[in-house]
């Protein structure tokens, strides 16, 4: 088994977990330090929790509750991959702290939670720009809205919230050279990350993720068009920690790579003229 840590601060941690075991290996008991829920997006295994067993499948969701003992068997296919989400108790309790729920030991595949399983890979992955913690709220609000058949309807956000949500976006956009997330934003707004995500959502239409790269790619766009410093230097000057990320999020949003943007800027129209005529 191997783990790979991909988000490691404030109220929830991600890791990626890759199981190589086979049929004829020996089973061994574990124990949940946390409440937890893992999406299996490749493969399959098997496990005996609270005295049922259960078959997971891509798409299926294995759900630990701390202190509860669990073990997994792999007697069909050899090995499995998972995208785990690890919760702290402030959270829970914010999100639904139910015993029902946190016990039910796991979910088959259900399209609700499957499509959120996908997004957070596709973040993982950098092929979204919704941040990871962020869909890792959403899955565990989604998870405990199905499981327990209660959807959560906010009420309409006062002016105060709204005003707030409005301050905190001009705040990250200021900030956005800089490396914030969910927590700090949360912070600034003084509300919990659970709640700020959902208002700011509610309120703008996009997450405070979302909201940070597009940011970057307007400060980025601005600094291509009428900037002499290379692309590289543009990437970090204005948030992005990575290079190839930087070239990959922008290409996504703009339709052409950074370089083939400051060519076009500079006259070039023909590039644009080309990328429109594709649509």
């Amino acid at each position: 088994m191997t783990r790979t840590a991909l988000h490691q601060r404030g109220s929830i941690s991600v890791s990626d977990f890759r199981c190589c075991a086979a049929p004829g290996d020996k089973p061994f008991a574990e124990q949940y330090a946390c409440h937890s829920i893992s999406y299996v997006r490749k493969g399959s295994f098997g496990c005996h929790s609270h005295g049922r067993f259960f078959e997971l499948v891509a798409g299926s969701i294995l759900v630990g509750h701390p202190g509860d003992e669990f073990m997994c068997t792999h007697e069909h296919v050899c090995g499995d991959e998972c995208l785990s989400f690890f919760l702290d108790p402030e959270l829970v309790e914010t999100i639904g702290d139910r015993k029902d729920v946190w016990q039910v030991g796991a979910v088959p595949p259900l399209p609700e939670l499957m499509v959120l399983g996908e997004l957070a890979q596709a973040s993982a992955c950098g092929r979204s720009d919704v941040g990871l913690d962020e869909i890792g709220q959403m899955f565990a609000s989604r998870f405990v809205e199905v499981v327990s058949g209660r959807s959560h309807k906010p009420a309409p956000a006062s002016s105060r919230d709204r005003r707030r949500a409005v301050e905190t976006a001009l705040w990250i956009d200021a900030h956005s050279h800089q490396q914030i997330n969910l927590e700090d934003v949360a912070a600034h707004a003084d509300i919990s990350p659970f709640h700020f995500l959902r208002l700011f959502s509610s309120v703008l239409g996009v997450t405070p993720h979302q909201y940070l790269v597009r940011s970057r790619l307007r400060h980025a766009a601005r600094l291509l068009a009428d900037d002499a410093r290379s692309v590289t230097d543009v990437a970090y000057d204005v948030g992005f920690g990575d290079l190839s990320n930087f070239v990959r999020t922008f290409h996504r949003a703009a339709g052409v790579s950074p370089r083939r943007f400051r060519e076009a800027s500079r006259g070039m129209r023909k590039i644009l003229q080309e990328r429109l005529a594709l649509h």
